[in-house]
């Protein structure tokens, strides 16, 4: 079964990406995350993401476009990426969830990826 990880941080974790002393470790630990994902050989696929100060927003209210710059909620935490997995069940889901390197800092929702509807 397919599974998304959504891993979200605080702003001062999403900071260490660019502080000089932080930078190294921050990305050292997902590197080293990936890596195992990718070498366990359930990794679909995932991208990180850009900080929540370059999203928009679009919201279509009866027929009238409106686009916001920022995210979409204002929150203490952010989306900064994601991968999807293919596992046996949950609990192997949430096995690497608990291994990511956001978890102390943030959190990691774990959700089952739909299936696409049947041809018809």
């Amino acid at each position: 079964m397919q599974y998304v990880l959504l891993f979200t941080e605080t702003a001062e974790e999403r900071a260490k990406r660019i502080d000089p002393v932080a930078a190294g470790p921050y990305w050292g630990s997902w590197s080293a995350y990936m890596g195992a994902i990718a070498g366990a050989g359930v990794m679909v696929g995932g991208n990180g993401l850009q900080g929540p100060d370059t999203a928009t927003t679009l919201r279509i209210e009866n027929g009238t476009r409106h686009v916001v710059d920022g995210p979409f909620a204002d929150t203490k935490e952010a989306l900064g990426g994601y991968v999807v997995i293919e596992v046996a069940d949950l609990d192997a889901a949430l096995e690497w969830a608990a291994r990511a390197p956001c978890v102390g800092a943030g959190a990691v929702e774990v959700r089952p990826v739909m299936a696409p509807p049947p041809a018809g």
